[in-house]
């Protein structure tokens, strides 16, 4: 039994992956699937420090990587006391770009399945969202400097266990995600398991059709980047643009609410979560971190004669390749 596709299998053969380890049920199986088809990697977990049991899924981490001869890569994170999700999103996210950046991989593969993929699309659904907010989660993502891939995300839940099972292969079980607090972990068990159960079939049809669907809704863009500030020119379709603008910052932690996904089709300039600034300006968007710096007299001319945002201004002045990127997108010459 394989859970990974032959086009998957083609793919993977030919690039430097890094999997997103965490000792569960999910990525405890496409480790072992990786190893079966020889497909090179090496893996990358974090240890948040709020379980017990994470020392030991640590030392699982470990003990495969030296009986196969990977390389595992550990990050234990300073402590979270707030927002946990989002900010363990971002703390993951940031050590796995770093490593993508210091080794050279070129696709990062997450374990996330079927459920997974349902969750997410109810999750947003109940707050309000249209056709690619709704598979956000997606098989493939083009990022600026590697591709993330999730290969099982059209695999469910029973065929992963069942797979487990098959192998007699270990994994751990996170009894956090028992905890129905979690909006997350709600969704799952009180409609996701039990949609999914007798409908996995038509279910992960229909996700075909949805990608198939939007593929030809997005206007794809090229998305430059210098000094962490991201930057296209927009697709002249404004959902599109702010569908990009929505996995700019997912990337960086951040998930843009419906409100702000509304201000977007009207507002030029946006702060988002008091940390992000969002701009429009003659044709190019703009994703940076919100900074409130001191500029000198000649930099902020410099900046009314480009016709400059003024909120953007101190990111450009604290950062010159930023400034330079963008100054070289604009239709007009210092």
């Amino acid at each position: 039994m394989s859970l990974l596709t032959q086009e998957a299998l083609s793919v993977l053969h030919e690039q430097k992956v890094l999997l997103a380890f965490s000792a569960g049920a999910d990525s405890t199986a496409l480790f072992f699937t990786l190893l079966h088809h020889k497909i090179s990697f090496d893996i990358a977990i974090v240890h948040y420090g709020l379980r017990t049991q994470a020392d030991e899924e640590l030392a699982y981490a470990h003990r495969l990587a030296s009986d196969h001869k990977l390389q595992c890569h550990c990050l234990k994170s300073h402590q979270v006391d707030k927002n946990f999700e989002s900010e363990a999103r971002s703390i993951r996210y940031n050590f796995f770009e770093s490593l993508i950046k210091e080794h050279a991989y070129t696709y990062l593969l997450t374990a996330h399945h079927l459920q997974d993929r349902l969750e997410w699309m109810l999750m947003q659904l109940s707050k309000g969202a249209g056709m690619p907010e709704l598979l956000g989660m997606s098989e493939i993502e083009k990022r600026p400097s590697y591709t993330l891939f999730r290969p099982l995300i059209n695999t469910s839940k029973e065929e992963i266990l069942s797979y487990l099972r098959k192998e007699k292969l270990h994994w751990y079980h996170d009894a956090s995600n028992d905890d129905l607090s979690y909006k997350r972990n709600y969704f799952r068990h009180k409609i996701v398991n039990e949609l999914i159960k007798d409908n996995s079939e038509g279910i992960k049809q229909s996700f075909r059709y949805l990608q198939e669907d939007i593929s030809d809704f997005i206007k794809e863009v090229d998305v430059h980047t210098a000094d962490k500030l991201s930057l296209f020119i927009s697709s002249g379709h404004r959902r599109s643009d702010i569908y990009h603008i929505d996995k700019i910052l997912k990337t960086r932690g951040y998930l843009l609410t419906a409100s702000q996904r509304e201000a977007l089709k009207h507002e030029h300039e946006l702060v988002v979560g008091r940390k992000f600034l969002i701009t429009l300006n003659q044709g190019i968007y703009t994703v940076c971190t919100y900074l409130n710096e001191n500029m000198d007299k000649s930099f902020k001319e410099e900046c009314r004669l480009l016709g400059i945002p003024i909120k953007l201004r101190p990111y450009l002045f604290k950062y010159p390749l930023a400034f330079i990127l963008y100054v070289r997108f604009l239709p007009c010459e210092i």
